[in-house]
């Protein structure tokens, strides 16, 4: 009796000390990343064409400095959640009255663009909310859409140069087209008022790479002559996978003894688990 209690109570030990290494190595092996899905990202953008240089305040905390018309700060990250931001007009330490202020819901794993649109002239200056999609083209393709910022511009169409092809239609001020798909290469393109048809503004040389989004700004004031759109990229092509090394002279054989050690190493712990399980069927028969 003795006996067989010591040799099933080693057993057990030794059962217990090759799951705790398993559920080591499993920790150490899990993915690893899980903060940074609690993550989304915004990007601000100064669209605004008669207010000055802004200071952007994001829970208390200054995060931009000057932000000009009509730059923007490309995407930052936040923690996913509610996020005060208030902007103030250049230099500011963020007491007093903004002239802007709002609370952006970050989604976690999600991007979203936010504009200050409008005039601080005749009061119509506000933040404008676009949710963004940058997942990667297929194929040759570019993404492309059209955001609408210009306070006096009636809605337009947006056509190739020379044709009545449409690329967007309609896009009135403070909204957005979808985002259209289309083949990589150089383009131009005419800005017309929907309703007429009459062109406004042309935009040459458009280069639109594949697996690439972007976001077309319409800015400025139609009515002095300063419209112009800006593009962005949203997000560029991803780098293509690294081509794998060939294996120097010796590395082949030294990875196949690996792997085969590594499989003895499993065979004698599922081995070491039912021999366990045998000697404790045994010590139960000797009771």
């Amino acid at each position: 009796m003795n006996l067989a209690r010591a040799v099933m109570t080693r057993s057990m030990l030794l059962v217990a000390a090759a799951l705790t290494a398993a559920l080591a190595a499993g920790v150490m092996l899990a993915p690893q990343g899980a903060e940074a899905q609690a993550t989304g990202r915004v990007r601000i953008m100064h669209a605004s064409p008669d207010t000055p240089p802004v200071d952007i305040f994001v829970d208390g905390q200054k995060a931009v400095t000057a932000l000009a018309f009509p730059n923007n700060t490309g995407y930052v990250a936040l923690p996913a959640g509610g996020h005060n931001v208030k902007v103030f007009v250049s230099p500011s330490d963020g007491t007093g009255t903004p002239a802007l202020q709002a609370t952006l819901e970050i989604v976690a794993g999600k991007d979203i663009t936010v504009l200050a649109t409008g005039r601080v002239g005749d009061g119509s200056l506000a933040l404008t909310l676009f949710e963004d999609d940058n997942r990667t083209p297929s194929g040759n393709n570019a993404h492309i859409r059209l955001i609408h910022a210009s306070p006096d511009a009636p809605p337009v169409d947006v056509a190739v140069a020379g044709t009545n092809t449409n690329v967007f239609r309609g896009v009135a001020f403070r909204n957005v087209s979808p985002y259209v798909p289309v083949p990589a290469g150089t383009y131009s393109l005419d800005v017309k008022v929907n309703e007429t048809g009459a062109t406004v503004l042309t935009i040459p040389n458009l280069q639109l790479q594949a697996r690439t989004v972007y976001t077309a700004v319409a800015v400025g004031l139609a009515g002095n002559g300063t419209l112009r759109v800006v593009p962005l990229v949203d997000a560029p092509a991803p780098a293509p996978a690294p081509t794998p090394a060939p294996p120097r002279t010796g590395e082949t054989a030294a990875a196949s003894s690996g792997s085969t050690a590594l499989w003895l190493l499993l065979g004698a712990g599922a081995a070491l688990v039912t021999a366990s399980a045998g000697l404790a069927a045994v010590s139960r028969r000797s009771r």
